[in-house]
């Protein structure tokens, strides 16, 4: 029989020191607490550089005069003052404005959903012809500039008699118009091209028609694709100054974007007549950009993990 060795005290130390090893660099680059500590370091430092401002803004709203103007106050402010928040509310009209934007974004998203979609299937699966022609005309409108066919627009609506509505907001997602429109209809053909093709083949055997199977079987399969296109769509739409402007010039029904263009001049004219004062004039502009952020912002919270999936499950990654 052999002897039983005792393990001497360098192997216990050599054993220790690879442990600490291992927990300290990991067996792979990615496994140990000095890579991970380094990670965590970049996006602690790139998260605070996105949320600082943010933060400032939500702080410096709700201060009082007296902590705007006192240098010794920062971060936490001495009192919670709802004043620059209702000044604000009253300077967008945020009840008219909200009204106006929700409808508007939230039917461009929906008829962007539709439309496009329908759009991306027959691109993706159908034949048809001069499909590649289609194709090519599809990326030549993403690429045209909103400015180019903007005066032809206002021409068109002005003889159909709907100019200075914000149904002129609404009517370019119904039709997949523009630049919006091109982006979300290769967005849903890169989606369907990915799907199997036997899906299609044992639906044909079944006897659905082309119309049947998109509504059955790739519609609930393009739910990622349909978040990411209605959160996109919502965001773009909810922020779009441009449009507006060019569209609703003799009304005074106006989206939440288009308000806060015209806030600057609004609150000039407070610290002109004295009514309010430089330091209580940018404590409002930072109250009335977060009323105009909070939806979009919510709408992102709630849908952040399925908006982060749809866009993997989509291919704008690749």
């Amino acid at each position: 029989m052999k002897k039983y060795r005792k393990p001497s005290n360098k192997h216990y130390l050599q054993r220790g020191l690879t442990s600490a090893k291992y927990i300290i660099l990991g067996k792979e680059i990615n496994e140990g607490l000095l890579f991970k500590a380094f990670l965590y370091t970049i996006f602690i430092a790139t998260s605070y550089i996105y949320l600082n401002p943010i933060l400032k803004m939500i702080v410096n709203m709700v201060m009082s005069e007296k902590d705007l103007i006192d240098p010794t106050i920062t971060w936490i402010p001495s009192e919670f003052y709802l004043g620059h928040i209702r000044q604000a509310w009253k300077a967008l009209h945020y009840g008219q404005a909200f009204s106006i934007s929700m409808i508007v974004a939230l039917s461009s998203a929906i008829f962007h959903c539709v439309t496009c979609a329908l759009a991306g299937y027959a691109l993706a699966r159908l034949e048809f012809p001069f499909k590649k022609l289609v194709f090519g005309l599809l990326i030549t409108a993403f690429i045209i500039p909103p400015q180019v066919t903007v005066l032809p627009t206002i021409i068109g609506y002005t003889k159909l008699g709907i100019n200075d509505s914000f149904l002129t907001l609404i009517v370019p997602s119904i039709l997949g118009f523009g630049v919006k429109g091109s982006l979300f209809v290769i967005i849903f053909r890169q989606f369907f091209l990915t799907q199997p093709r036997e899906l299609e083949e044992a639906a044909k055997i079944d006897g659905a028609s082309a119309f049947r199977f998109f509504l059955k079987v790739m519609l609930p399969l393009a739910k990622p694709a349909l978040l990411v296109v209605f959160l996109f769509s919502f965001v773009w739409t909810w922020n779009d100054t441009y449009l507006p402007k060019m569209f609703l010039v003799d009304t005074q029904l106006l989206p939440l974007a288009s308000e806060m263009l015209s806030l600057d001049r609004v609150i000039e004219s407070f610290v002109e007549s004295q009514q309010m004062s430089s330091d209580e004039a940018g404590a409002v502009k930072m109250a009335a950009s977060f009323l105009a952020i909070l939806p979009p912002l919510l709408i992102f919270l709630i849908f952040q993990r399925h908006f982060v999936e749809g866009v993997e499950r989509t291919g704008l990654v690749e």
